[in-house]
């Protein structure tokens, strides 16, 4: 163990690291992986992206995370066993990767892994007053450490409770980092199973910086197309764009007291799902309506509740660079819609800024895997509960 120690403080010491961040989000789609050159930390913090792939998940991978996902009982053998399956699978398509990148494991610094999300219960969620905030994410860090032969950092979320946050959003950190930019107000917004952005003012100023969920990104339009329809997603939107909004329905999905709830906060699959729809199909006499239209009001609902919570943190009028990524970024349908509630903000992706948008996500856990081991804790977030703390577990190969 010395060896790794002094192998790690090594590794800290260096003015550049090469780490790996991957990164496997709630719509199960696959694993993100980006090998990153990082140097300095902090403010300073310079990258490069040497190379990026999302490795697609197989149906049958896909039906073993379902079987515990954000489910309230579930077999807890399962969970046992899918921590440690998880993290080696993950480990081998990194391996995989690197192979065919021709990139020697001896190159690679450090792996950032986020692990898998299989519930996530804010106390804003769950409202059991003698809990806190929780989250569980699977794919053990010590697993990964030994099937790659990598120092892993892992176990993000956890650190950022322990201190007083809802171990989500994280992407404050990093898009602080990385996107901040004098003269110009920001907002980075991720639109993935959950939809977040992170708001960067061109003052610069740490304090005011803050990350927070708006509400469902592609979660029920993914849930609904893959249920009714037989399809993953909504590609470019054909389904949503055949069918007609029902306004009853839509007023029915915002009747929920979590978009009136101030930011920062966290959400997810939890409370957005299926019966989610159904429960709002029922309030407002709409059971009856078509599959299309569900989707269509769908698409209008994810759009309605960004742009509402964007207007309330930009102050409606104020004009914003908005930096997009995630594969909401992908659907046409629901871009329009937010360039018509949004007209006073200039929309792009994040490749505008020399960062692929479909990386972003794996890219972050890979500075912040820089920050615990290079960095100090960032005070950013006056004021808005973020901690400033540092993240991750540590594990080593041997």
């Amino acid at each position: 163990m010395k060896g790794k120690i002094e192998q790690l403080c090594r590794v800290s010491a260096q003015s550049s690291r090469v780490v790996i961040g991957v990164m496997s989000g709630t719509s199960l789609d696959g694993l993100d992986i980006a090998v990153c050159r990082l140097s300095g930390s902090g403010p300073g913090t310079g990258l490069e992206i040497i190379a990026f792939e999302t490795v697609s998940y197989d149906e049958a991978f896909k039906n073993e995370i379902r079987s515990v996902f954000s489910r309230r009982q579930v077999d807890l053998e399962k969970v046992c066993l899918l921590n440690a399956w998880v993290a080696v699978q993950h480990g081998n398509m990194v391996l995989d990767c690197l192979k065919r990148w021709k990139i020697d494991i001896s190159e690679v610094d450090l792996l950032a892994s986020h692990g898998q999300t299989i519930y996530h219960a804010p106390k804003i969620l769950h409202q059991q007053a003698k809990f806190g905030n929780a989250t569980l994410q699977i794919g053990d860090g010590d697993h990964l450490a030994v099937t790659t032969g990598i120092i892993t950092i892992s176990d993000f979320r956890q650190k950022h409770i322990a201190a007083g946050g809802e171990g989500a959003p994280l992407a404050a950190y990093g898009d602080y980092l990385i996107f901040s930019k004098p003269g110009e107000d920001r907002i980075m917004l991720n639109i993935g199973g959950i939809a977040n952005f992170t708001y960067l003012p061109g003052d610069l100023d740490a304090g005011a910086v803050f990350s927070t969920d708006t509400g469902p990104g592609n979660t029920l339009m993914d849930a609904y197309a893959q249920t009714y329809f037989s399809q993953a997603y909504d590609k470019n939107a054909s389904i949503a764009r055949s069918g007609s909004l029902h306004q009853g329905l839509l007023d029915a999905l915002l009747d929920h007291d979590f978009f009136a709830a101030g930011f920062p906060k966290t959400t997810g699959p939890e409370l957005f799902n299926l019966a989610y729809i159904e429960a709002a199909k029922q309030r407002a006499g709409a059971v009856a309506i078509s599959h299309q239209d569900t989707m269509t009001t769908l698409n209008s609902f994810s759009a309605i509740t960004i742009a509402d919570a964007l207007n309330r943190t930009t102050g409606g009028n104020r004009s914003f660079h908005v930096y997009s990524s995630g594969g909401g970024m992908h659907n046409p349908l629901l871009m329009g819609h937010l360039r018509s509630l949004l007209p006073q903000h200039q929309f792009y992706t994040t490749a505008a800024l020399q960062v692929n948008p479909d990386a972003k996500e794996a890219l972050l856990f890979a500075v912040l895997a820089n920050e615990c081991i290079a960095g100090t804790a960032q005070p950013i977030g006056g004021g808005r509960d973020i901690p400033r703390v540092s993240m991750g577990k540590i594990s080593f190969p041997d």
